[in-house]
């Protein structure tokens, strides 16, 4: 087991996953387990979430939460959006749902593992790869009367899920002692997936052939102990000159309780950052990134692997009371997975007067009642997750070759979930 070579001696409360893998280890192959649903007790947050960005322009993504709130049964909800660039209609479907089932019961003599799952309002089947099939997800779901999706989403054989790291560590980011840590924080991937199907906008058939991405996560504690800001990124092209690209962040930051020792400095020192990603180029999973940045210590400058959401300009949003960014600008670097040298990309996200903001979500309005009212006891502030879908350009550099620019679409959520302060500048 690597063991956080990058770090000198120090006594720490968090172990993060970026930490925890040599910068040629990064990858770690899917178990069927790892997106199997675990629907554990205590306090926790499980999700599956498919993005979907359409041929017609259409970005839209369906999404699984099951929450877990202590001796209360688990709260489960499906929610949805869509979102028609060309004629700025928007919708929004959350519902909250009952009858959970993982896996279903046999159908048509066919049986189901726990990758699969239903409830009154949905149905997801997992489907394994075989000699003649892709790996699929069926999602049909009817949130309400006047919205009904029916998707197929697969995997291409030659671009491989991942999570970063591989065996049981693989993924993990735990808070508290290792032994018996307060908590965890784990993400899956498949980061390039192809879509088809149709979904019904009051009786109107809009064609759902496109490309997208799929997530599986857990947070094992409650949110607000988690982190305290979040960003995610999804770039996604076309058939570009690198044959489709696709590049995602996920970063959190730790609350001031969780972090290490630093000399010189009293107590813990938090706010501490992870980032996962990846970049897919030329039909291949490129890249796995991962990037730890202790508040005394980037172990990108050490280690050569960059993993960075940099927030710029920020400005005081009066309507929240939170420090947004008017840019952001993300990076990747990392040993090529196909061989020698290192595949690098960019993209700078004009945010400026809030361009291409899709929504700013209340998340207290949309989380089930008990999980809001544990949230808003605990934090006494209201976390926001500001959705925004711009074109973009990203700039991606495989080993031995110059430096492409290819355009496509970037989905990117900048989450705030408490410390409306925000003393650490990005």
């Amino acid at each position: 087991m690597f063991k956080n070579l990058f770090s000198s001696e120090t006594t720490t409360n968090f172990h993060p996953v970026t930490s925890a893998y040599p910068p040629h280890s990064l990858f770690g192959p899917l178990e069927a387990k790892d997106t199997e649903w675990t629907a554990g007790g205590g306090f926790a947050t499980e999700t599956q979430i498919w993005y979907e960005v359409l041929e017609n322009g259409v970005f839209m993504f369906c999404q699984i939460i099951h929450s877990s709130i202590g001796l209360w049964s688990p709260q489960v909800q499906f929610t949805c959006k869509f979102y028609d660039p060309q004629t700025n209609e928007q919708i929004w479907k959350s519902a909250n749902v009952s009858h959970f089932l993982t896996p279903p019961p046999p159908s048509q003599g066919r049986t189901y593992d726990r990758r699969s799952s239903q409830a009154d309002k949905f149905r997801v089947i997992h489907s394994p790869a075989t000699a003649t099939e892709l790996e699929s997800y069926k999602v049909d779901a009817q949130p309400d009367e006047g919205f009904h999706v029916s998707l197929l989403v697969e995997r291409p054989r030659e671009i491989e899920g991942f999570k970063f790291g591989a065996g049981a560590r693989g993924g993990f980011s735990y808070f508290g002692e290792m032994d018996k840590p307060d908590g965890c924080v784990v993400h899956r991937f498949w980061p390039r997936t192809k879509t088809s199907g149709v979904v019904l906008v009051n009786g109107k058939a809009v064609s759902a052939s496109g490309q997208g991405m799929f997530v599986h996560a857990i947070q094992g504690m409650r949110p607000n102990l988690v982190a305290e800001r979040w960003n995610f990124a999804h770039f996604i092209s076309g058939n570009d000159v690198l044959g489709g690209v696709s590049a995602i962040q996920m970063e959190f930051r730790t609350l001031e309780s969780y972090g290490r020792k630093v000399e010189g400095r009293e107590g813990v020192q938090g706010q501490v950052k992870v980032n996962v990603g990846c970049v897919v180029a030329g039909g291949k999973l490129a890249a796995v990134t991962g990037e730890t940045q202790w508040v005394d210590e980037l172990e990108g400058e050490k280690t050569g692997v960059v993993s960075r959401a940099e927030h710029r300009d920020v400005m005081v949003d009066k309507e929240t009371g939170y420090s947004v960014p008017s840019a952001i600008d993300w990076s990747w670097s990392a040993p090529s997975l196909g061989g020698e040298g290192t595949v690098s990309a960019k993209v700078h996200s004009d945010l400026g007067g809030f361009r291409g903001l899709l929504e700013k979500v209340d998340v207290l309005a949309e989380i089930p009642y008990m999980v809001r009212k544990v949230i808003n006891y605990a934090t006494g502030t209201k976390p926001y997750i500001y959705q925004y879908f711009n074109p973009a350009k990203m700039e991606v550099r495989m080993p031995g070759k110059e430096a492409v620019v290819v355009e496509g679409t970037l989905f990117n959520e900048a989450s705030f979930i408490s410390n409306t302060s925000d003393p650490q500048v990005d």
